[in-house]
């Protein structure tokens, strides 16, 4: 499958404008659109909805994003590893949620670059579902993701726990003495949706079907600046916000008739890699 072609569904999927597209990759507009037809032709489906006010993926095209992605990485990892300069360097990769690896990868990584281990680390950054595909082709070493990982030839083990607490800033005291699931619909909500993984459903479900959330970002810690000047409510992570509670610029909300659900994460691994079995493995649960 053609590089360029996929390139350019995946510029084109992000812009949802031919004519943008083409700018972007310094090419023409009718080759944009030549690429597109004849990857629309060798897959025998149509990856995009086309009219003259707007650029939609179908249902195909948005299944075929994914794995366009990845054949990149693939084929881009193939090609640096083959090309290193130094391969008495093990280079470990780490893959990881924002998250997960803003609370707790830290100690971890300092431990893998401060021991002597001869390693290059890299860290991949996205969310769990893509992480674990990443592991599954090869792209990394070890997932950290609040998705747990059955699939034969890995092992994944519990990581850490976390509370899912409502916060907003210490300006906002109207729901200081706590407040009812009832009342949530009121909130000026900011919706972290998790990739919509057990947390983030849950936190969907709380509010009306097609409720209409004051802002929707998928990246937790983004939603900390609004918070901080004073804008709306939010769930997060409690590791995330601790230093905030402590300070006393964000405020908890106590939660009258209602619970929320623990964070679980976890890391996945290959049964058969020793490198990472023994030497950061043991980093992992020191």
């Amino acid at each position: 499958m053609d590089t360029q072609h996929l390139k350019t569904f995946i510029q084109l999927s992000s812009t949802k404008n031919f004519t943008q597209t083409a700018k972007l990759l310094f090419v023409a507009q009718s080759t944009v659109t030549n690429r597109i037809n004849e990857l629309e032709k060798a897959l025998g489906k149509q990856l995009f909805v086309r009219d003259k006010k707007q650029v939609s993926l179908t249902a195909e095209g948005q299944l075929f994003l994914g794995y366009a992605k990845r054949l990149l990485e693939l084929e881009e990892a193939a090609i640096e590893q083959i090309n290193a300069p130094d391969f008495c360097r093990k280079l470990i990769r780490f893959g990881t949620t924002n998250s997960i690896y803003e609370n707790y990868l830290y100690p971890i990584i300092h431990s893998v670059l401060s021991n002597d281990l001869n390693t290059a680390t890299r860290i991949i950054i996205n969310h769990s579902f893509e992480v674990l595909s990443f592991l599954q082709d090869g792209l990394i070493d070890i997932a950290f993701t609040y998705i747990p990982f059955t699939k034969n030839g890995y092992i994944c083990m519990p990581f850490k726990e976390d509370e899912l607490i409502l916060v907003t800033s210490k300006n906002n005291p109207a729901f200081a003495r706590g407040i009812a699931q009832k009342d949530l619909i009121a909130l000026d909500y900011l919706f972290c949706n998790f990739a919509l993984q057990k947390v983030g459903l849950f936190i969907r479900e709380l509010f009306p079907p097609h409720h209409q959330f004051k802002f929707e970002i998928d990246n937790s810690s983004k939603l900390i600046p609004f918070l901080l000047d004073g804008t709306g409510y939010s769930f997060l992570p409690k590791s995330l916000i601790s230093q905030y509670l402590e300070d006393h610029s964000l405020i908890s909300i106590p939660l009258l008739d209602f619970n929320t659900p623990t964070i679980k994460s976890y890391y996945t691994y290959k049964y058969d890699d020793p490198f990472v079995l023994t030497k950061i493995i043991p980093l992992i649960e020191a």
